[in-house]
């Protein structure tokens, strides 16, 4: 077993895309002639965004949607950097909104916390040494 992807849905995936390289500097893959499915370049593990029409037309019952709740849904993408002070200014700029300023963890990371516009929750991180 490998893990391959995860596949992040939201309510428009070009926006999402273009989010995600302009808050995090990631590398879009591609975009799917019909804009219902992307891919962003994040190394052996991809990072897809496929619209909310396009999971309901697989799990008609319906999701929770990270866009329709007001809080963020209890699941987060992990973005590691060497910088996360600029990471998080950078995102910020870029419209993510705000639940966590960087902080240093008694374990010697830094983390920070941002919300981006499609409701995803992400955790901006230098690396865990060990």
């Amino acid at each position: 077993m490998k893990f391959a992807y995860t596949i992040l849905y939201v309510p428009d995936v070009a926006a999402s895309l273009a989010f995600f390289e302009k808050a995090f500097g990631l590398d879009r893959r591609f975009l799917a002639e019909t804009g219902d499915y992307g891919e962003l370049e994040t190394g052996a593990t991809t990072l897809s965004f496929a619209s909310q029409e396009l999971a309901l037309s697989h799990h008609p019952a319906g999701y929770v949607f990270a866009s329709a709740s007001e809080k963020p849904l209890g699941a987060e993408i992990a973005l590691v950097t060497g910088d996360v002070e600029a990471a998080h200014a950078t995102a910020l700029a870029a419209g993510a909104g705000e639940l966590a300023p960087p902080k240093s963890m008694p374990w010697g990371q830094t983390v920070s916390f941002v919300r981006c516009p499609d409701g995803t929750l992400v955790e901006l991180c230098t690396p865990v040494d060990g």
